[in-house]
């Protein structure tokens, strides 16, 4: 059994495929490595961040879009014991200029169009600038072609930091939250077996290259299966790949596109042996239309930036709408009341979790890493949700998503579960603005399949009052045409709550 209480590279590369010649990672224009090529690939890039100054514990960040130089990026990283920073390029340049002033890396390797933006970011320190584009070209990889192919892997401890991932900052400034070798190690691993993920394993990989690296590439990588890398997700181009794969891991807006699409049927997913869902909540209807059109059942998922992933449906478990599984073993769950005391099965309460090995708190903000964690060691994830008898999760929301209104607490995703099911709504998103009278009053802002037609509230209402306590039933029903989502596809409720807050 693999240590989590080493170098994150030392880890995964004992675990890659004995054949060199298996495919390690294919990209979007056909260039393909295999795994017996990463060792000498990933030698070339340490040896180039070492000749820029990089040394174990240094942070390189890399604003990327995706590309197989892009993961053995991090792969080398790594392999230095260097500290490494997925910027996300969908980030604004003012919010990327944040991060990279925030966090003072050594490096940043970034596409070419963000060469003058990262400048803006840069501090008093020393920070060298380097390009690296899809096709794999720019200053970076020109720097490796004239390094060595022979580096000494850096010892590591569990408890070395990894990597910085940036929270989205719904509530705030975005924090730096630093991820150990430990919780990359055993996440990865804990997912690829919970997976069922073997060398024979094909994963047609569609997520953001930031977004997708913990949760997506990590468990592929430490079970030594293969990548197919689409640019972005583009429900014709996943079509087409898709008889090429064995897996493929999105967010429920990936699902809702692929069924509007007639030629995604069961002779195009014959091949496929597992879909991934989470990020965010998954209506059953679509849930249980997806496994009519396909034959098979979207396997969901819960996890956060702090923790990684945190509870999974296991493949050969009885998988259910809405229900995202059990803690990945090694790992406790609890729901606690506002006394912080547990609550009984199936009751509604605020999530906690413990893993065997924890994040490392915020870079900065030791008041911030304090406030996250309780005394017995705890993370508190800021989601409330509730355990059924079986211990499997159903996570309801944000706690900042929570809605009191006149003293009663309403819970966004009851609420949209019903509206869901009305005629004409493909989705919807439901928030607290403020009420003089009731404190906050629920609005519920709902997106129509088919945008021309009439949406008559007054009948909407009158149907949700059958469902629903007065309490819980919207004052108020807005049609828009289009969420505001982030990269990850997640509707941006803190918008919403702005807009529509008079």
């Amino acid at each position: 059994m693999t240590s989590p209480d080493q170098n994150v590279y030392q880890a995964f590369s004992s675990r890659f495929p004995a054949d060199g010649n298996r495919l390690f990672i294919e990209g979007f224009d056909g260039r393909r490595v295999s795994y017996g090529e990463v060792d000498a690939i990933t030698a070339r890039m340490a040896n180039a961040l070492a000749a820029a100054g990089v040394r174990k514990g240094d942070r390189v960040a890399g604003v990327l879009e995706k590309s197989p130089e892009g993961v053995l990026l991090y792969l080398s990283v790594c392999r230095m014991g260097g500290v490494y920073m997925p910027v996300s390029t969908g980030l604004t340049p003012v919010e990327v200029a944040y991060v990279i002033k925030d966090s003072v890396p050594r490096v940043v390797v970034c596409d070419p169009s963000w060469m003058d933006h990262v400048g803006h970011g840069r501090s008093e320190a020393h920070l060298a600038v380097l390009t690296l584009d899809t096709t794999g070209g720019g200053s970076f990889m020109d720097a490796c072609a004239a390094q060595s192919s022979q580096f000494a892997t850096a010892q590591g401890q569990g408890n070395d930091p990894n990597s910085i991932v940036y929270t989205s900052g719904t509530t705030g400034q975005p924090k730096g939250a630093i991820l150990t070798n430990g919780l990359v190690i055993w996440n990865a691993i804990a997912l690829s077996d919970t997976w069922k993920i073997t060398h024979a394993d094909v994963l047609l990989h569609a997520n953001p290259m930031a977004f997708g690296l913990f949760g997506t590439t990590t468990p592929v990588v430490a079970n030594g299966a293969a990548m197919l890398l689409l640019p972005k997700f583009d429900a014709q181009h996943v079509i087409e790949a898709l008889p090429r794969a064995t897996m493929f891991a999105g967010v429920p807006t990936y699902y809702t596109r692929l069924l509007d699409k007639p030629a995604f049927d069961r002779n195009v997913c014959r091949g496929m042996r597992l879909f991934i869902t989470g990020s965010a909540p998954m209506r059953a209807d679509v849930f249980a239309e997806f496994t009519e059109r396909t034959g098979h059942v979207l396997l969901d998922r819960y996890g956060l930036t702090e923790a990684l992933l945190v509870t999974s449906n296991l493949v050969d478990d009885q998988r259910r709408a809405n229900t995202s599984g059990l803690p990945l073993s090694g790992s406790k769950l609890r729901v606690l009341d506002e006394q912080r005391k547990s609550v009984k099965p199936g009751e509604v309460g605020n999530i906690e979790v413990w893993q065997p090995w924890m994040f490392a708190g915020y870079l900065h903000a030791p008041e911030k890493t304090r406030a996250a964690l309780t005394e017995d060691g705890w993370f508190i994830t800021g989601d409330f949700g509730r355990v059924d008898e079986r211990g499997y999760v159903t996570v309801l929301g944000r706690g900042t998503d929570l809605i009191i209104s006149g003293g009663f607490n309403v819970y966004p995703k009851e609420v949209e579960t019903c509206i869901n099911r009305l005629p004409n709504v493909v989705e919807s998103a439901v928030v607290g603005v403020p009420h003089r009278d009731l404190g906050e009053a629920v609005v519920a802002v709902i997106e129509l399949k088919d945008k021309s037609a009439a949406f008559d509230t007054a009948a909407a209402t009158a149907a949700l009052k059958k469902k629903l306590a007065g309490y819980k039933v919207p004052k108020r029903i807005v049609v828009i045409d289009e969420m505001p989502r982030n990269t990850l596809g997640k509707i941006q409720k803190k918008l919403l709550k702005g807009r529509f807050s008079a």
